[in-house]
């Protein structure tokens, strides 16, 4: 045993092994190296005796835009707005100019990012049928998994989702066979092009571009179509799916069935789809906003049904800042602005008052956004857990404390497009966010400079 730490962390609340205990942390070189109820030495002590101490979160995720749009989002902001809610690791989805489709541009950005970054982040790289000769070269640089959209790219925003998307479904198998070569996962944003674009063209030609209608033009079906043909294919392909923010529990219950078949299927949903329905797009209009849209109140209610009997495996905030001059754009038409809007600093503390109110477990919720996450995506056991051997990644609560969310404290860049959580109640707001051993946020100030954080690559196969 060492004779003195770097840091000690002790807490009567430490999850460890999905249970609460009396223990000590010894960390060393930003690396768990003991667990002990014996007091332990060390440079500097951090004692909480009754608060809980939890896993860094993991975010699965993430849209941070830089480069291309770094006045939605830098890393340096992403990444303080991370650690604001107790988010020690992020996955960062492909949406750049240009989207990282190769090892060149993958690269670059990780570049761009390492000099920002104030947690540890991953990446996403980009799977589109324009660009499919780039995604075997692209799964050797280190990314975690793919990402694909199935419609076209939005107006305006074609240079976005270069080699990003596959809207025909001819194209969408041909991918997929060249993804299941990969042996990275995929995660699809599993809506149905076609149908979208006729519900949209129908709704303006009656006159009905409220809020709304928005959800009108990309009913479940959209969404449950989509889900089932991926996951067909991933049966006959063999590739690796994740079936993105799903907001329908009839998709979950797809990509249920389809594991028991053998297929490889994951199923993430988010916080919005478990907090929010229809009803948000009346009150925000064009801040509620996001792709799948909030659905009715009985599906809200059915998706927490699901999360709690195991449908689902993740819950990732699809953090997806947008300014609020781009939102506000779409005020006489909700079919103009784009779909999305910030949510990491929000997912642990929502997640977190679920539990306070019983709607779910804490070894649950810690599954769904600490441990489950970094299994799924090659980074356990170094993140997502609190054993000897893993990086020093924690977040401090009070389990008791009534905190608020608060848009005008957010770090994001896009914190005044935050509105549809902004004055909420919750529990579980972090008083500490510890990366490595290092305090990188306590009680809301960032405590680190641009560059702390690590790029983490994945290079087994």
């Amino acid at each position: 045993m060492i004779e003195k730490y770097d840091l000690v962390v002790h807490s009567n609340k430490m999850y460890i092994n999905h249970q609460l205990i009396n223990c000590n942390l010894g960390i060393k070189d930003g690396v768990i190296i003991a667990l002990s109820t014996d007091k332990l030495k060390g440079e500097e002590i951090i004692d909480v005796q009754d608060k809980l101490v939890l896993p860094g979160t993991v975010d699965p995720h993430v849209h941070i835009r830089a480069p291309g749009h770094e006045y939605r989002e830098t890393f340096l902001s992403g990444t303080q707005e991370a650690a604001l809610g107790g988010v020690t690791t992020i996955l960062e989805m492909p949406i750049s100019s240009p989207p990282p489709y190769s090892p060149e541009i993958v690269n670059k950005r990780m570049t761009i990012a390492e000099k920002e970054i104030v947690v540890d982040t991953a990446f996403f790289g980009a799977a589109g049928i324009d660009q499919k000769d780039s995604v075997i070269p692209c799964a050797q640089s280190g990314i975690v998994g793919f990402k694909t959209f199935l419609h076209e790219a939005p107006e305006g925003r074609e240079g976005e989702f270069i080699g990003l998307t596959a809207p025909n479904t001819g194209d969408q198998y041909e991918l997929m066979e060249i993804l299941a070569n990969t042996g990275l996962i995929t995660a699809f944003h599993a809506e149905n092009n076609d149908m979208i674009r006729k519900n949209i063209s129908r709704l303006r030609k009656e006159g009905k571009v409220s809020p709304i209608y928005h959800e009108r033009s990309r009913p479940p079906v959209v969404e449950v179509e989509t889900t089932a043909k991926i996951l067909l294919f991933a049966e006959k392909t063999g590739a690796k799916v994740e079936i993105a923010h799903i907001s329908t529990p009839e998709a979950a219950e797809l990509v249920r069935q389809a594991k028991a078949k053998g297929v490889y299927a994951i199923a993430e949903t988010c916080p919005h789809y478990l907090f929010l329905n229809e009803e948000a797009l009346v009150k925000f209009g064009v801040f509620a906003k996001c792709n799948p849209p909030v659905r009715s109140e009985e599906q809200r209610k059915k998706m927490w049904e699901y999360l709690v009997n195991g449908y689902f495996d993740l819950v990732g905030s699809d953090h997806a800042p947008y300014t609020k001059e781009e939102k506000e754009r779409g005020k006489e038409d909700i079919f103009i602005p784009p779909a999305g809007f910030p949510g990491l600093s929000t997912r642990l503390p929502l997640m977190f008052t679920a539990v306070k109110e019983r709607k779910l477990k804490l070894e649950q919720m810690v599954r769904l956004i600490c441990e489950n996450p970094a299994r799924i995506f090659g980074l356990y056991p170094q993140k997502g857990v609190i054993m000897p051997g893993a990086d020093a990644d924690l977040v401090i609560i009070d389990p008791e404390k009534k905190g608020r969310i608060e848009k005008d404290k957010m770090f994001t860049k896009c914190r005044d497009s935050a509105v549809v959580f902004d004055g909420w109640e919750v529990f579980g707001q972090p008083e500490k966010t510890i990366v490595r051993g290092k305090i990188v946020c306590e009680e809301g100030e960032i405590k680190v400079g641009p560059g702390y954080g690590k790029i983490i690559k994945i290079t087994k196969r």
